[in-house]
């Protein structure tokens, strides 16, 4: 499979009622423990899902990192629709992501991560910018065949990513959001 990426044609889907309704994007990042001094990196932003959500429950920035300027121009569209102004859109991979060292509290990586060509170097800049004592939260499809989502050969089972972080030396939890999704939180440990 030659391009794993989203289609930013498809972009609308991203932000549909339906779409909402089922990921229920405020409970997941309840799992981030976000409190308005926190900086945050919302990895694969997309059209904002999360970063609207997650700009709301902070006073600091939120960095909205995703490798498509049309997604990263459609998340400002819907920034300024809702007042929001604290969210700061960066075009960039997730291999070589353009933010300082210990640069944020708390990184997002949701529904992007199979997408990635090098997981692990997505891993070891996420553990980069994130300060120590910080959070990752990584949500994804599970392995399994499902109706909607990503190709199933490019989708990473939940144990393997689970794995991947405590190789990389994250302390990592692993639940499951319902048959299709599951979630990670992993922390970085204080130097």
């Amino acid at each position: 499979m030659e391009n794993k990426r989203f289609d930013p044609r498809n972009a609308d889907k991203l932000m549909s009622e339906e779409r909402k309704a089922e990921l229920q994007p405020e409970k997941i990042i309840e799992q981030l423990h976000v409190n308005e001094d926190d900086t945050v990196a919302d990895l694969g932003a997309g059209p904002g899902l999360f970063s609207l959500a997650l700009a709301q429950l902070t006073k600091s920035d939120v960095y909205a990192v995703d490798i498509e300027p049309e997604m990263l121009e459609r998340l400002k569209r819907n920034a300024e629709k809702e007042s929001i102004e604290n969210i700061k859109v960066i075009e960039s991979d997730l291999e070589n992501i353009k933010l300082a060292d210990h640069s944020v509290t708390r990184v997002l990586n949701t529904f992007v991560i199979h997408e990635v060509t090098d997981i692990n170097q997505a891993i070891y800049e996420m553990k980069r910018i994130l300060k120590p004592g910080g959070y990752l939260l990584l949500v994804d499809w599970e392995a399994v065949e499902t109706e909607s989502g990503p190709p199933l050969e490019i989708r990473i089972p939940s144990k393997e990513m689970d794995n991947l972080l405590k190789d990389n030396g994250f302390n990592t939890e692993l639940y499951y959001l319902d048959s299709e999704h599951y979630a990670i939180k992993a922390g970085k440990e204080e130097n």
